[in-house]
């Protein structure tokens, strides 16, 4: 991957958290207080309508800003001003640290708060936070919505904010009435005194904002969480199923213009000539531009008076491609020497004695092959820009919905070049992602800010909303990689697995990114070989080839575990029938007692789907899988059929361990919705291709995503636990797949190796 040249020193610019962390991960760094994320002023505004704890400034730690000595020695993501209002009413809003796409987070988190915070439920909202330093990730010190970090990283968080939120109004409550705060209690959004007196949260906001803010503060015991656990509904799920939600592409704006782009049908590819006549005598068209886009490519931009004329305008458009300096991908070619690379050692990962392969009793010999695939968000990519204002000095306002709004606020600073804390970034709620939105050249980010400028030069200075189509989305790039896979296993009559020599080949995501130094270690991105060999302790050799492909590649809902949990989880069942043993009794011998969490996940799966208890339908089998990703451990019990060679999932039952379940709801929703995404990597044309280096595929027509008529019958079951909470957003993914060809494979005899699914 190359860096965007408007993005090009962003890893100088990196969070001093993700800096220390890369270099770690590198072996350089000796202390974790270089970690110390760079700190604001924390703000006392006095507000009429109550207690308005907010990040007014536009200025953020990740955007260059300056630091500033917060009080009491707390960081900005500790102090409750950035995350609560209370106002006169006792609404309690509360800011959310993470983009919403349809995870839960708008409302998990804001639960997770008014837990400690004693908050009364019914009067509880949830907004998205912006760029400012307080809504990093507190763990990766970096504005981030991804590696299912939401609630993992923020449980604590949330918990001391909400905590520190309830002391302050506490400490005003106890001066009010000239009592010790220990002898209070609250209760539901009220603080409750001496002789029955009671003070509603509203009432104390405005003077709770003058108290200090405590360091340090004691949590609540799991066993008296009133609301933590419980199944509950979600705050944004009204507006959703009435189809009153805005999204990032609903934004209106007086004056505003609308754009939409055309890109080189080869990545990287520049015009030749333009014709842009027909497109100026559209009605609405305003203006015609010719552009740089992403990976040094070209395109022209048709900016008019909404969304169908800019369309209507570019349709018109006459260009011709000079596609001469870049490679022209081939998807045959491109496989066939992807087969060729996975019959050598790559650069070795795990390192194992292979001898004892030559002279094993029992042998496999395996080849997977797992296509490129589009992120098909259900709104497609948008961002809207205003620029008011002249110069350095100039004021920047972006609408979008975002996985990395620091990134993208510093990129959109580069275009336009201003102050990074001059851009104010207003996180939108995204109709999906699953990676696609938090790209680290920020290119459609990117793309909005220069079509904004020469529309600002060519005397249009209004707000400007750059729109994908659904075609410009499928092909537009930033895909999972393709990767082919080979194993060679050799076991004995009782499954144990004497060597395992495993190659893989695939497109780092990572190289030539910021992320390369945290990501890749001795050449190898680790992020291509998560969920291998774990925790199946087997003696394996893992090598990998990066090939370097002209093709943009990206993370995927689960990125690595989308193709690993598959190729570990159907050789595990092959082993386990080449040597006449159930599948589940097989994985619990090699899972030991050192994995009690998958063995809980899977016996979970197991006990409530009747496997092996009750009989199925003539023409079904049973298939099995367990992955963990992202600390979460799913399993699945999968019932499917096959009539006229066309497979069937009928039925699945989960088995997930993400320890503590802050909304039951949520998890439920979040598994049956990546199970759906699973099961859709399966389906035929569930494949981005290319052929003289242009994408073949375009829309839903001939781009395959699983719809509703595919969703099997689902049970969703969670392991009990009070430990801290794991991440929940992408582990459903991986173990459907390889549970769904597992059935197959029992009622053909013959694993589908890969996906989607080929049994002919």
């Amino acid at each position: 991957m190359h860096i965007d040249s408007a993005f090009g020193d962003l890893a100088h610019q990196l969070p001093k958290g993700l800096l220390a962390r890369m270099e770690r991960a590198q072996g350089t760094s000796k202390s974790i207080a270089s970690e110390a994320l760079p700190r604001r002023t924390f703000l006392k505004m006095s507000v009429a309508s109550g207690f308005a704890l907010g990040a007014y400034p536009l200025v953020a730690g990740a955007q260059g800003a300056a630091p500033a000595a917060a009080p009491d020695g707390l960081k900005p993501f500790q102090q409750p001003a950035a995350f609560v209002r209370i106002d006169k009413d006792g609404t309690v809003t509360v800011t959310v640290n993470r983009l919403e796409f349809g995870q839960g987070v708008l409302t998990a988190l804001p639960m997770i708060l008014a837990e400690e915070l004693d908050a009364d439920w019914t009067r509880v909202r949830g907004v998205h936070g912006d760029a400012d330093a307080a809504y990093v990730d507190p763990v990766f010190g970096m504005h981030l919505t991804g590696g299912s970090g939401s609630i993992k990283h923020s449980f604590t968080q949330y918990r001391e904010l909400g905590a520190r939120a309830r002391a302050m109004l506490l400490a005003a409550a106890a001066a009010q009435w000239g009592v010790d705060p220990g002898s209070l209690r609250t209760e539901n959004g009220k603080v409750m005194g001496p002789g029955g007196k009671v003070l509603t949260y509203g009432d104390l906001a405005e003077a709770a904002m003058t108290m200090p803010v405590p360091q340090k503060v004691t949590l609540k015991e799991p066993k008296d969480f009133r609301l933590i656990g419980k199944a509950t509904l979600r705050l944004d799920a009204r507006a959703k199923s009435t189809g009153t939600q805005n999204f990032g592409m609903d934004m209106q704006l007086p004056g505003m213009l609308t754009a939409v782009v055309v890109h080189a049908p080869v990545f990287g590819a520049k015009l030749k000539t333009v014709n842009d006549s027909a497109a100026k005598a559209i009605p609405g068209v305003k203006a015609v531009f010719r552009m740089p886009t992403d990976r040094g490519g070209e395109g022209v931009a048709v900016v008019a008076q909404g969304y169908w004329a800019a369309k209507q305008g570019r349709d018109a458009l006459k260009l011709e491609w000079d596609t001469a300096a870049v490679e022209k991908v081939d998807s045959v070619a491109q496989l066939a020497s992807y087969q060729a690379l996975a019959k050598k050692t790559g650069m070795v990962k795990f390192k194992a004695d292979m001898a004892p392969l030559a002279k094993a009793p029992k042998k496999i010999s395996a080849e997977f092959t797992f296509p490129y695939l589009a992120h098909a968000p259900m709104e497609p990519l948008n961002c809207t820009v205003q620029v008011t204002g002249q110069g350095p000095d100039a004021k920047v306002n972006l609408w979008l919905g975002t996985q990395m709004p620091g990134f993208d606020a510093l990129a959109a600073a580069k275009v336009l070049e201003v102050a990074p804390n001059n851009v104010k970034v207003n996180v939108q709620m995204a109709g999906g992602g699953f990676g696609r939105r938090a790209v680290p050249t920020a290119d459609y980010v990117v793309e909005a800010c220069t079509v904004a400028k020469l529309a600002r030069a060519a005397g249009l200075e209004v707000p400007v909303r750059v729109m994908w189509s659904r075609e410009d989305d499928i092909k537009g790039g930033y895909y999972r990689p393709l990767h082919v896979h080979r194993a060679e296993i050799g076991f004995d009559a009782k499954g144990r697995v004497l060597a395992w020599d495993h190659v893989v080949v695939g497109q780092s995501i990572a190289q030539g990114t910021p992320f390369e130094g945290f990501m890749i270690k001795d050449g190898i991105d680790n992020t291509a070989l998560e969920g291998m060999r774990d925790p199946y302790d087997v003696p394996m050799r893992l090598s990998v080839h990066h090939p370097k492909v002209n093709v943009p590649v990206l993370w995927w809902r689960s990125v690595g575990s989308t193709h690993t949990a598959y190729v570990m989880e159907t050789l595990i069942d092959e082993i386990a029938r080449a040597t006449q043993q159930d599948p589940v009794a097989y994985r619990l011998q090699l899972l030991g007692d050192k994995h009690p969490r998958h063995t809980a996940a899977l016996l979970l799966a197991v006990e409530q789907s009747g496997y092996g208890k009750r009989r199925l339908p003539a023409g079904q089998a049973w298939g099995v899988a367990v992955h963990e990703s992202f600390d979460t451990v799913v399993a699945y019990v999968a019932e499917a059929s096959i009539t006229k060679g066309v497979p069937k999932l009928h039925a699945v039952t989960a088995g997930v361990h993400c320890n503590l379940a802050v909304n039951p709801k949520t998890i439920e929703a979040q598994v049956q919705g990546a199970a759906l995404m699973g099961l859709g990597t399966c389906l035929p044309g569930a494949a981005i291709t290319f052929k003289d280096g242009v994408v073949e595929q375009s829309n839903f027509a001939d781009y395959i995503v699983a719809r509703l008529p595919d969703m099997p019958r689902m049970a969703v079951h969670i392991v009990p636990s009070a430990d801290a909470p794991t991440g929940m957003g992408e582990p459903g993914l991986p173990p459907l797949a390889p549970a769904f060809a597992n059935a197959i494979a029992k009622l053909t005899g013959k694993t589908p190796r890969g996906l989607p699914f080929k049994l002919a």
